[in-house]
């Protein structure tokens, strides 16, 4: 079954349950052993150059040293996975969507740590094990359209918009049976779509969009011209838009859908006491408000993203899949889009 975790609300609203107490600090214990240990080693999702902001931020505070490899959702549960079977793991933090988090922990993968900076979040979003952090961002998939060959008048207004004659062959798409997030985004929008989900998703095969490998080709995809609309990550509009110049903006849909992120660390480690200082600067305010600043809708309440009507979106959490739904998934999508 899929597993729900919160249901549609605005930013502010998503944000409120996180807005407690502020950051706690690990012991004096912990963070002193973790002076003793290696440099960090973190797998994740985040953009480098957003990751690079919190750790220059974290290693300013704890002088603490961090190294830090970054794909795909789907690549970094395949590296871990890979790692850890073969009894090599190399990493020490991973952080990535919910439902490769979830399948990393139930591989065992993961180590029991409740982060003194958990405590602000309510018992409904904490993991039951102890294992995962609370939810500590939500990365908002949206529709991102090329602003020099189309107007902000022209963007879809709604869905079913993309599947108006003029965007085919026109809208760059993850393939769905190789993005675990865009399998996910795609089957999470029939509680948008109601009956008219299935017609929809064949609609939308139908558009002959151009497959790419992810979001961050998506959109580039969209900047280049090769495609005028694209499934991405909205955060991209400040990445590659505001702070790098590229034509790109984001249809203005309401609700959207967003991806909870966790943040766990790894169960067989040689900086234990390192990934805990870490994960819990991580999950506190100080450390999101640091990817805020970089485009991140993160859960501090009054916080927003650098983004141009980022209070005004209305956002619904989808429910994770588990391992069998996505190779059920895997199989239907393909049929639909192959």
């Amino acid at each position: 079954m899929i597993r729900r975790m919160a249901l549609a609300m605005g930013i502010a609203g998503l944000a409120a349950f996180a807005a407690g107490a502020s950051a706690q600090e690990v012991s004096k214990e912990i963070l002193g052993a973790a002076k003793t240990e290696g440099k960090l080693t973190i797998y994740g999702s985040i953009e480098t150059e957003s990751m690079q902001a919190v750790q220059k931020a974290f290693e300013a505070k704890y002088g603490i040293k961090t190294e830090y490899w970054r794909a795909s959702s789907t690549k970094v549960m395949d590296r871990v996975l890979t790692e850890s079977r073969a009894g090599k793991p190399l990493f020490d933090v991973v952080l990535t969507n919910a439902t490769p988090m979830k399948i990393l922990k139930q591989e065992g993968i993961f180590a029991r740590y409740e982060a003194p900076s958990a405590a602000r979040f309510p018992a409904k979003v904490q993991d039951r094990d102890g294992v995962l952090s609370p939810p500590y961002r939500v990365v908002v998939v949206g529709v991102l359209y090329n602003t020099r060959l189309v107007k902000a008048a022209d963007a879809p207004k709604t869905l079913r918009d993309l599947l108006l004659p003029k965007w085919k062959g026109k809208i760059a798409l993850p393939d769905p049976t190789r993005h675990s997030t865009t399998m996910t985004w795609l089957v999470n929008l029939e509680k948008l779509l109601g009956k008219d989900w299935k017609p929809f998703l064949e609609g939308l095969a139908a558009q002959k969009p151009i497959m790419v490998e992810s979001f961050i080709p998506s959109a580039k995809k969209v900047i280049g011209g090769e495609a005028l609309l694209g499934l991405s990550y909205i955060k991209y509009v400040y990445l590659m838009g505001t702070k790098d110049g590229a034509p790109i903006d984001y249809a203005r849909l309401n609700p959207a859908l967003g991806d909870a992120h966790h943040i766990a660390i790894a169960a067989k480690t040689d900086n234990p006491s390192g990934a805990r200082v870490f994960t819990n600067y991580f999950i506190s305010p100080d450390g999101l408000k640091v990817l805020a600043s970089e485009g991140e809708f993160v859960l501090v309440k009054g916080v927003y993203p650098p983004i141009k009507d980022a209070d005004k979106l209305e956002i619904m959490t989808m429910d994770d899949l588990r391992d069998e739904e996505l190779k059920k998934w895997r199989g239907e999508f393909k049929k639909i889009f192959f």
